[in-house]
């Protein structure tokens, strides 16, 4: 199709089940593209002189040319040249918050014909390509005598993998779970991101030869020295995991629960697994009232599995109004769709504790106040506004900080930042310890999973350039390439 038909054709995503039938299962709410509407869709692109989409994605996807491929009807090229930047595209398309990125900064959204849908159409090509064969096999390069450590499963730590296999290096990859992910596999529901989308990335990387550590703890099985010692170089990628507090008196009440917790026993439930504490009903919101206190994609997370789950009502308390809300606002209106009650200007001023579980929420109305450091209003407390809500389950989803990894991981001369993320060196990625790198939510804070892979294709080239400068001189021919 030709391009620039967006005065002719409207924006249009792919059709989503119905609210009803999407909250009795775990199922991607969104129905395919067919070929001849993601081939439309793209055709809408304006093919601009100065395509704010590429610039404003971490990846710098080369988004115009693989739109106009697809109109064209070259699915095979606009996979290629969407694979080029990106190790994990379908994900990407699938979790990243387009409305705040690439569709969120194209040129026709902003003179109101509504952005080209290039996140489903993103989706769509790398889909394709799995069902057609056209994802190719990691095929690790010449053996270059060296190793790498990973220390994390999750997307920057993948991506790394995936890389480095490639040229050539030994790669082991551990992680504290049971299966490889992270984020993806654990903390993000199958409604947004169904698991085998994951497991067939993981599966491609241990086909290609990269040696996954499972269950490994790095502190327990092994400390950072001993992992050193182990190999060549070392990438910690561990993500943040350490959940924010809530200043509130009975938080400790039963029944109030960590968002993580809860998100991670209801995939496990997913995947089959023994899970106790959800089928002894902690972790489950069968039945229950349920209050989640927060306003970011975790919280949505936490509020649509609730939905999923049978319960008997689902609040969202946040502090902020809806447009100061960080979490994506398609994710709201899904959430409102599905029958979550948002209560804004809301937060928990104690957990009201009967007869050892928490039985409700004693909530402070709040308002906002003059600009904070950020440019936000700051929410403060509304005097004298303060009401009950019932809850027999409370999940708390108010962000994630660092683990204090110099403690954890036995190497205290590790440096980090005032925020207990890791200080790197920006130009070579490297942190205090030599030949130790570092990438992800560990060295930017809690972020996207777009900047992760970013993160870790720019550790990859950094990573690269110091080994080969490390190699043995046996091998300086080899290494060269």
């Amino acid at each position: 199709m030709a391009m620039l038909q967006f005065p002719k054709i409207g924006q249009t995503y792919p059709d989503k089940r119905t609210a009803e039938e999407r909250a009795q299962d775990f199922g991607e709410i969104a129905r395919a593209y067919q070929v001849t509407k993601a081939e439309e869709q793209s055709s809408r692109c304006s093919q601009c002189g100065v395509p704010y989409c590429s610039t404003h994605c971490p990846l710098h996807n080369h988004i115009p040319d693989w739109l106009r491929l697809t109109a064209e009807g070259r699915l095979r090229e606009a996979y290629e040249l969407s694979n080029a930047t990106s190790t994990m595209p379908e994900i990407c398309g699938r979790i990243c918050p387009q409305d705040r990125l690439c569709e969120g900064n194209c040129v026709i959204e902003f003179s109101g014909h509504g952005a080209v849908t290039i996140g489903s159409v993103e989706k769509f090509i790398t889909d394709t390509a799995w069902e057609e064969g056209w994802v190719e096999p990691l095929v690790p390069g010449p053996a270059r005598g060296q190793s790498i450590g990973i220390i994390g499963a999750g997307p920057a730590g993948l991506t790394v993998a995936d890389l480095m296999r490639a040229r050539g290096y030994e790669v082991h990859v551990y992680d504290r779970h049971d299966r490889a992910g992270g984020l993806l596999t654990y903390g993000i529901p199958g409604f947004k991101l169904e698991k085998p989308i994951v497991m067939r990335r993981v599966e491609r990387l241990a086909a290609g030869g990269v040696i996954f550590h499972p269950n490994f703890e790095v502190g327990r099985d092994a400390s950072l020295p001993e992992l050193r010692a182990r190999h060549d170089g070392i990438v910690i990628a561990t993500g943040v995991y350490k959940p924010r507090a809530i200043k509130a008196s009975g938080v400790g009440a039963k029944g109030v629960v960590e968002a993580l917790d809860y998100l991670t026993a209801s995939n496990r439930k997913g995947f089959g697994d023994s899970v106790p504490d959800f089928d002894e009903g902690r972790l489950n919101a069968e039945g229950k009232n349920v209050v989640v206190v927060g306003g970011g994609d975790t919280a949505m997370d936490c509020v649509r599995t609730a939905i999923r789950q049978g319960a008997a009502s689902v609040r969202c308390l946040y502090r902020r109004d809806r447009a100061n809300m960080p979490g994506s606002q398609r994710e709201v209106k899904n959430a409102e769709e599905e029958g979550v009650e948002f209560v804004w200007l809301a937060a928990p001023e104690s957990f009201h504790d009967e007869g050892g579980a928490v039985s409700g929420v004693k909530v402070s109305k709040m308002r906002l106040g003059q600009p904070d450091a950020s440019g936000r209003r700051a929410p403060e407390v509304d005097p004298g506004a303060e009401y009950r809500v019932d809850a027999d389950l409370v999940i708390k989803a108010l962000g994630f900080d660092p683990e204090e990894l110099p403690h954890l991981f036995g190497a205290q001369e590790l440096a980090v930042t005032r925020w207990g993320t890791i200080r790197i060196d920006h130009k070579t990625m490297m942190t205090s310890l030599d030949g130790v790198f570092a990438a992800g939510d560990i060295v930017r804070g809690a972020s996207l999973v777009v900047w992760a892979v970013r993160d870790g294709r720019d550790l990859a080239d950094r990573m690269h350039a110091w080994l080969k400068a490390k190699a043995p001189a046996a091998t300086a021919a080899l290494v060269s390439a």
